[in-house]
C-alpha cells in the first residue's frame, strides 16, 4: 500500500542521512551474523569478512537507492551468492539468518536516526525495508533451491557416473552429453583439515580457474573435503598448474592422473586421490612429484613407474652397477671407487648423467631413496625370473 507524501518525503530524508554510514554498517551486520547465525565461525575467513561484507554494502545501497527514488541496484549478486552457497553445503536457513540479521542492523541504525516528530517518516521507511527483504529472502531462496538442482544436474551425474566406472555411456546417452575418449583426472583437497564448506569453495574456484584453459569442457564432482575435476585428456598439465599456483591464503592440493580412455577414469581417479592424499603442500602433484611416498603407502600400481626409473641407464650398465655401489658403500664415493676398480672422478662422472639421464639426483636424499627403491625392484624381478 502507498504511504502519504509527508512519509515518503520524511523517509527519502531518513535514507539520505543514512548513506554516509553504509560502510559502517556493512562491518556490523558482519559481526552480528558473526554473533548469531549458527556456523558463521566456521566459513572461511576471507568469505566472513571480504564477501559478505561486499553483499552486505550492495543490498545496503540497493535499498537506500530504492527509497530515494534512484534506479535499484541490480539483485543478481544474491541471486550469484545463493547460488555459490547452495553449492558449498551453506544449510539454507543459515543464509536466510544473514539477510533477516542484516535487516536488523539497518532498522536499528533509522531508528537511531528518526527524530522527533519523523514516526511517520521511520513508519514508511520500515515499510519499505520489510518488502524489500521479501523480496530479496524470495529471489535468494529461488537461486539457493536452483543451485542445489544443478548440483544433481546432468553434468555431474556424468562426472560421478566416470569415476564410478558406474555406466557413464548411458548417462551420457540418456543426458544428452558428449564425452571425451579419456580425461584428465584432478583429485582437489584443502591443504589443512577444514569445513566441508571450505574444501567446496576450494574445488569451486579450482572449477572456475580451470573452465577457459579446457574451453568449457569440464565436470565436477563434489565431496567432503574437496572433490573432482575432470578436464579433456589434451589440456596441458604445465598450464593446469600454473593456474592452481595462487591463491589466498593457500591454493588447494591437487593430485593429477591421466585415464587413456573411459573405462579407465576410476583407475585414474583412484591414483590421484591418493597422489593428493600423500602431497604434503598445495599445488598440482604428478605421480613422479610423490613417487616414492606413493610407493611406500603401499600403492602396488606405482611399482612399474618406479622401476622404470633405470630404464634410461639400460644402455650403459656401468651406471645402474655405480648407483648400486655408491648405495652399498654408503655414499663414500672412494669406497664405491675402490669397489669398482675406477677413478673417484668416474664416480663422480657417473652420477652425475645417471641424474641427468633420470632426472634423479642419486647424490641428494631424496635421489637415494627413490633410485635405492628402483634397483630393490630390480633385483626383484630378476630374482623371480630366474
Amino acid at each position: 500500500m502507498s504511504q502519504p507524501d509527508a512519509g515518503r518525503d520524511g523517509a527519502m530524508r531518513l535514507a539520505a542521512r543514512l548513506a554516509p554510514r553504509v560502510n559502517h554498517l556493512a562491518r556490523a551486520i558482519v559481526e552480528r551474523q558473526r554473533a548469531e547465525v549458527p556456523g558463521f565461525d566456521l566459513l572461511p575467513e576471507e568469505m566472513r569478512d571480504v564477501e559478505i561484507a561486499a553483499t552486505a554494502r550492495h543490498a545496503i545501497r540497493g535499498f537506500l537507492h530504492h527509497v530515494q527514488g534512484l534506479p535499484d541496484i541490480d539483485i543478481g549478486l544474491f541471486r550469484e551468492r545463493a547460488a555459490e552457497r547452495a553449492e558449498e553445503g551453506l544449510p539454507l536457513v543459515q543464509l536466510l539468518r544473514g539477510y533477516h540479521v542484516g535487516a536488523e542492523v539497518l532498522l536499528d541504525a533509522v531508528s537511531e536516526l528518526a527524530r522527533p516528530g519523523e514516526e511517520a517518516a521511520l513508519q514508511s521507511l520500515t515499510r519499505m525495508q520489510l518488502k524489500a527483504l521479501q523480496a530479496v529472502v524470495e529471489n535468494v531462496t529461488e537461486a539457493y533451491l536452483t543451485g542445489l538442482a544443478d548440483q544433481q544436474g546432468s553434468a555431474r551425474e556424468l562426472a560421478r557416473a566416470l569415476i564410478h566406472g558406474d555406466g557413464p555411456a548411458e548417462v551420457a546417452a540418456r543426458c544428452g552429453l558428449s564425452m571425451e575418449s579419456g580425461y584428465l583426472v584432478l583429485s582437489v583437497r584443502a591443504p589443512e583439515p577444514s569445513t566441508p564448506v571450505a574444501a567446496r569453495r576450494l574445488l569451486r574456484w579450482a572449477l572456475a580457474r580451470l573452465v577457459p584453459l579446457a574451453e568449457g569442457h569440464v565436470l565436477g564432482l563434489p565431496e567432503e573435503c574437496g572433490g573432482w575435476i575432470l578436464l579433456p585428456p589434451r589440456t596441458p598439465l604445465d598450464a593446469v598448474a600454473d593456474r592452481l599456483s595462487s591463491r589466498p591464503p593457500t591454493p588447494p592440493v591437487v593430485g593429477a592422473a591421466t585415464a587413456d580412455s573411459v573405462d579407465g577414469v576410476p583407475a585414474a581417479a583412484e591414483r590421484a586421490r591418493r597422489i593428493a592424499a600423500v602431497a604434503d603442500t598445495p599445488g598440482l602433484h604428478r605421480l613422479q612429484d610423490v613417487l616414492l611416498e606413493y610407493h611406500v603407502a603401499a600403492a602396488a600400481d606405482s611399482a612399474p613407474e618406479l622401476g622404470a626409473l633405470l630404464e634410461p641407464l639400460a644402455r650403459q650398465p656401468c651406471l645402474a652397477a655405480t648407483v648400486a655401489a655408491f648405495l652399498d658403500c654408503d655414499f663414500d664415493r672412494r669406497r664405491t671407487a675402490q669397489a669398482l676398480d675406477v677413478h673417484p672422478n668416474t664416480v663422480d662422472n657417473r652420477l652425475v648423467r645417471v641424474a641427468k639421464l633420470t632426472g634423479v639426483d642419486p647424490r641428494t636424499a631424496r635421489g637415494v631413496q627413490l633410485l635405492g627403491a628402483a634397483l630393490t625392484l630390480h633385483r626383484m624381478a630378476d630374482r623371480d625370473h630366474r
